[in-house]
């Protein structure tokens, strides 16, 4: 590994500065625009949108476009794309350009199936010539930062991470981001943090380490041991998005601050109107259902909270039931006799 170091509280992905050195991971289903503005103002330095069709964008899905809108609040944001064919590709690419997003992300890493059998996501890991043409196909049309997220690859040495890491360089990517599983392993077992270290002394450009952070310490941990410039946080962020500011204050010489529940609660409420808005109302008590279930995690009363959750259809009634639970967690935090 890297030789231990104090952590900057800032790098660079070209001229893209990124401050605090964080980052939301990109999250099916779950990074949309509301859910990125809150990780935002819980101090996260980079916010990353859900995984894109290259092809979807192309041929004008309605409901991908949606998903790349952009408020000058999440600033900067990276559009995470994935597909195999360098020329749509690289239309994909000029397209996300266009819409103002800061930086383009490919994704070499998603390990589903039905992406993986396409040919996109991890599959590329094991075709360098195309992964090759893919890059340069991308990086043609760019004057943006252009990024990838990998994983280890199909097999637990690194090999392959190590030489499409180089072939990325070698095409003029900007930066890295590595979650150090194997395609297999998907979200098991634990990443292997040593390969981040390794991977730091192989490249020039930025690394983003990725992989089983669930603490503003274990944020700093990683940046410490492995060397690398920035971490990246996905399912922490989904019940935790506090994780943030914790790691942007610790990183300061400060200590965690103590989030009231007045304050979580203020959060989610302010997460329920954008969603509503951003979604319409249908849609996003369907979506609520499951968000606020992480959100509450670990509350007292979330369980129950949660069976009532699962049958709300109206804003009226998601508010009335947060009204509800925040009402009884502030009971129990004041000590009174709860009925």
């Amino acid at each position: 590994m890297a030789e231990t170091r104090f952590p900057s509280d800032e790098f660079f992905i070209s001229d893209l500065r990124v401050s605090p050195p964080t980052a939301l991971a990109p999250l099916a289903g779950v990074t949309c625009l509301p859910f990125r503005k809150m990780v935002k103002s819980m101090g996260c330095g980079l916010v990353y949108t859900e995984m894109i069709s290259a092809r979807a964008l192309v041929f004008e899905s309605e409901k991908t476009w949606k998903m790349m809108e952009i408020h000058r609040t999440e600033r900067p944001v990276a559009v995470q794309i994935f597909g195999c064919e360098p020329d749509i590709m690289a239309e994909a690419a000029a397209r996300v350009q266009a819409s103002g997003a800061d930086m383009v992300d490919i994704n070499f890493g998603c390990s589903v199936r039905k992406v993986v059998k396409t040919g996109a996501g991890v599959a590329l890991m094991r075709e360098p010539e195309l992964a090759e043409q893919v890059l340069k196909a991308a990086r043609n049309v760019l004057r943006i930062p252009l990024t990838i997220k990998i994983r280890t690859g199909w097999d637990p040495s690194g090999q392959q991470a190590f030489r499409i890491a180089e072939l990325a360089e070698h095409c003029g990517v900007d930066a890295l981001a590595f979650h150090p599983r194997t395609a297999q392993q998907r979200f098991g077992g634990r990443a292997n943090r040593t390969l981040i270290g390794d991977m730091k002394k192989r490249i020039t450009i930025p690394l983003i380490g990725n992989g089983d952070i669930d603490s503003a310490e274990d944020a700093l941990s990683m940046l410490r041991e492995t060397g690398c410039d920035g971490v990246m946080i996905g399912r922490a962020a989904m019940a935790h998005p506090g994780i943030f500011e914790d790691t942007a204050r610790m990183l300061a010489g400060h200590g965690n601050r103590n989030r009231s529940s007045d304050r979580h609660f203020d959060m989610i409420g302010r997460f329920v109107d954008e969603m509503i808005d951003h979604h319409g109302e249908a849609i996003a008590c369907m979506l609520l259902r499951s968000r606020l279930c992480f959100l509450v995690k670990g509350l007292p009363g979330a369980v129950d909270f949660r069976k009532k959750l699962s049958h709300v259809t109206t804003r009226n009634q998601v508010a009335d039931l947060l009204l509800d639970f925040r009402s009884a967690v502030k009971a129990r935090e004041s000590g009174s006799i709860l009925p």
